[in-house]
């Protein structure tokens, strides 16, 4: 594997949640840079050193509802 994809979405009580897309990994932040941080983490705790992707890419989803 070379990369691994975390879905990035606001938590509706605050903060970040990220999960990885094909793998059972989760967690949470109260900052992107926190949640960097925890990502990181959480892939190396998730992946032996020889099979950890060598790319984690965050990707960041934002809701935003404006009045028509």
């Amino acid at each position: 594997m070379t990369e691994l994809i975390f879905l990035v979405e606001e938590d509706p009580e605050g903060g970040f949640v990220a999960q990885a897309l094909g793998e059972p990994i989760f967690t949470q932040a109260e900052n992107l840079v926190e949640l960097r941080v925890m990502v990181r983490d959480a892939v190396q705790c998730h992946f032996e050193e020889n099979q950890r992707p060598k790319l984690i890419r965050l990707h960041i989803v934002k809701e935003e509802v404006i009045a028509s």
